[in-house]
This record gives C-alpha cells, structure tokens and sequence, in this order.
C-alpha cells in the first residue's frame, strides 16, 4: 500500500507499508543516470583542462616585471584585506 505524505520542506513523498505487495514495475531499477562530470558533453572541456599546464610560467614572469617596473598597481593594505576577508577573520 502506498501512502502519500510531505516532507517538512513541502515535497511530496510516498512510502510503501512493509506488507505491501512488489509490483514487477517497482522491481526494475532505473538505470543509474550518469555522472554529470562523466557526460560526453562535458568530456572535451575536461580534457582541455588536464592539458592546460598547471602553472603559466609566462604569465607569472610578466606579471613578476611589470610590477618591478611599476607598471602594475599594487596596493598592499587592499591585498591584506583581501586575504582577511577570504579567511573569515572579517565579516
């Protein structure tokens, strides 16, 4: 026998009595979904990203003479900010 109730969140569920009856539809598992980072669609970007390299050593030495050179602001107090708040030691 099944009986329609609500979870507290509103959804609507239904829970089988022990002595019910199995149905041979209630019996065949749905096959599982798969996974949604496994799918097809998403495998190309996947692999785009296990090619990229870790690290952009180039990017990383620009960045590194730009601001010895001054051409890149830095604001040193904004910076520590930053890393507080990220932290949780500011709200």
């Amino acid at each position: 026998m099944r009986i329609p109730t609500s979870t507290p969140d509103g959804l609507a569920v239904q829970r089988v009595a022990d002595s019910a009856p199995v149905d041979a539809a209630d019996a065949i598992a749905p096959a599982p979904a798969q996974a949604p980072l496994q799918s097809s669609v998403m495998q190309p970007a996947l692999q785009a990203m296990r090619d990229m390299p870790e690290i952009d050593q180039e990017k990383i030495d620009m960045l590194r003479d730009a601001l010895a050179k001054g051409e890149l602001p830095f604001d040193p107090a904004k910076l520590a900010g930053l890393i507080q708040r990220f932290h949780g030691s500011e709200p």
